[in-house]
């Protein structure tokens, strides 16, 4: 039998996870040499990832080395997927813990070795990026060590292994200032290091801690296999995440990970991480157990959702343009298929019958939602994020996130002035080679639309990251956006002329000869109030002319908001229409009468 090690790669956001999972498949001469793309990370396979650079869904795969093999996990690095790091850690017997040799320990870091320290596995330290001018990789395994200790790590946990390198060039080494020319270094650091998963004989356990979805053998159950055989044919019964209701099932096909993708076998031993097909009616957290006696493990505990947003179909002049799915029926459909595997998720009907109220863990974890929904197809309008405000004995009680701003030394004022005017309280300020690290403790609320104004108050240098902390007592009402909106009083074309002659009145965000219609919010007003603007008026032909009256229009280049900028930036009356190609900013009601009447 083989020997196993499993182990999840846990990091800050942009620290170099995948980079060093692809490094690891290389090592493990999985693919031809020229089946890797250029430049790109061969575990980023959806268009989203490989956009933003960001890894989405933790991903397994598994490297022989030697004669072992090793079951890598990649995991998200930022705190609005923290549901998938979650249920993750579940899988693996040690992790390996990236840190940036120049930032440091950052607040996610924190929040994904807090988890992995309570789950009791031991890390490897991984000091990455040691190749950056000016790294300090002394001072950084220093920090890592306080935080392992300021999170009550146990002895065995502090007496850790630190490797130096750089994911990138491809080399891991004992000594920072040693490069070498490889990454066997950590390779054998995580043979010697990660203990072996456990063999338990018994009963077979395995807790379902990811799915995955094929078109042909439909849902797929991953676990790990914590006790006992599991047999490709076996009868085994399915217990639910209540305790109560046991489904009597079997296993069709048991699948392990081999290289990139799985490979069927007969039998499954204890430890090994393994995917079964044939299973109905599954959830994440269900346990897989003997037929005749089932023993249930403990189900996996997610952390709540803290904002939630309205989603609605899309009732606007232009609906059904370029869209594929519109009605509530599709979109109703497509929550719930998102429902299965996004586990901190939660869906609850709206007012009427064609709105959701879709929880989240954050803007970015919704965003992600609707971006991948529009490039399938869909056609939807999404309504403000809303905090989730709960009652703890009698009092009002919101999220408050622990949230760190890097940013130059200079813009320092600006940023705390920023974030206590929405409430935040500054709790650490440390400053080192021109940088000012801030920590501050701030409402979830008030970090809706924050990011927009601090990169610009500080010319696009700060770095903003932030991870909830707890629910606290409310805060008080928090100063939004003050600017009022511009609103099209009439559908039809935007022509430059009267752009060029409304440019007084505010900035706008459409573009001359834009299809508008009545309602549209086109542009932000310099004053406080809503002001309704006719943009589709051209210019009066006659055959008088008079000298001068011909100059030339100049008009500003429009705002292009990015999805997450829209979600921010828009008031409570307002919606985002979210269509394949377009994304436009409309009032709920499209009627300036209608919009004076509900005002009084």
């Amino acid at each position: 039998m083989q020997k196993l090690r499993n182990i999840a790669i846990i990091a800050h956001v942009d620290h170099g996870k995948t980079t060093l999972v692809d490094k690891m498949i290389l090592a493990g001469h999985i693919l031809r040499d020229n089946a890797k793309p250029a430049g790109e990370l061969i575990l980023d396979n959806n268009d989203l990832e490989r956009e933003r650079g960001i890894t989405i869904l933790s991903k397994n795969v598994s490297v022989i080395y030697k004669d072992y093999k090793i079951n890598i996990i990649d995991t998200p690095g930022h705190a609005d997927f923290g549901g998938e790091v979650e249920r993750v850690l579940n899988m693996c017997d040690g992790v390996l813990l990236l840190v940036d040799a120049f930032e440091g320990t950052m607040p996610q870091t924190r929040f994904v070795l807090q988890k992995a320290l309570a789950l009791g596995k031991k890390p490897i330290v991984v000091i990455n990026k040691v190749d950056k001018p000016n790294c300090r990789p002394e001072v950084v395994n220093e920090q890592v060590f306080d935080l392992m200790f300021s999170l009550d790590a146990t002895e065995e946990q502090l007496d850790y292994k630190t490797i130096y390198g750089s994911a990138k060039q491809g080399w891991m080494s004992h000594k920072w200032n040693e490069p070498t020319d490889s990454i066997v270094p950590l390779l054998d650091a995580i043979i010697d290091e990660i203990p072996e998963p456990a063999t338990v004989e018994g009963t077979p356990q395995l807790l379902i801690t990811s799915l995955e979805y094929s078109a042909y053998t439909g849902r797929i159950a991953v676990g790990k296999l914590t006790r006992g055989t599991l047999r490709a044919g076996q009868n085994v019964t399915l217990a639910k995440r209540d305790g109560v209701t046991m489904q009597k099932t079997r296993i069709r096909d048991l699948m392990v990970f081999e290289g990139l993708g799985k490979k069927k076998v007969e039998e499954v031993a204890c430890g090994e991480i393994c995917a079964l097909v044939g299973i109905e009616g599954f959830e994440i957290g269900d346990t897989i157990c003997d037929y005749e006696n089932p023993e249930p493990l403990p189900p996996i505990q997610i952390d709540e959702p803290t904002m939630s947003m309205l989603f609605t179909i899309n009732n606007s002049p232009f609906f059904g343009k370029d869209g594929k799915y519109v009605t509530s029926r599709h979109i109703k459909e497509r929550l719930d298929r998102e429902l299965e595997k996004n586990l901190a998720l939660r869906v609850e009907p709206g007012q009427n019958a064609d709105s959701f109220v879709v929880y989240g863990r954050g803007v970015l974890h919704l965003s992600v939602l609707i971006e991948t929904m529009r490039r399938e197809g869909y056609e939807l309008q999404v309504g403000q994020p809303k905090v989730i405000v709960k009652e703890i004995d009698g009092v009002k009680c919101e999220p408050i996130e622990e949230m760190s701003v890097d940013c130059p030394d200079e813009s320092a004022g600006t940023v705390i002035e920023l974030a206590t005017k929405r409430k935040g309280t500054l709790t650490n300020m440390e400053s080192a080679n021109g940088r000012t690290r801030l920590e501050f403790s701030i409402p979830s609320r008030g970090i809706i639309g924050l990011r927009s104004n601090m990169l610009t108050a500080t010319a696009g240098e700060a770095i903003m990251t932030h991870r909830l902390k707890d629910f606290e007592p409310w805060t008080g009402e928090i100063e939004m956006r003050t600017n009022g909106s511009l609103i099209a009083s009439e559908t039809g074309t935007a022509y430059a002329y009267s752009i060029d002659k409304l440019q007084d009145r505010g900035r706008f965000f459409i573009s001359p000869m834009d299809q508008v219609y009545e309602g549209q919010v086109i542009g932000e007003s310099t004053r406080a109030g809503d002001i309704t603007v006719n943009v589709t008026k051209a210019k009066q032909l006659t055959n008088m002319r008079a000298s001068g009256s011909d100059d030339k229009a100049s008009i500003a280049p429009p705002k292009i908001f990015s999805l997450e900028e829209a979600l921010e930036y828009i008031k409570e009356d307002e919606y985002v229409e979210v269509t394949p190609h377009a994304m436009r900013l409309r009032k709920i009601l499209l009627h300036e009468v209608d919009r004076k009447r509900a005002s009084k």
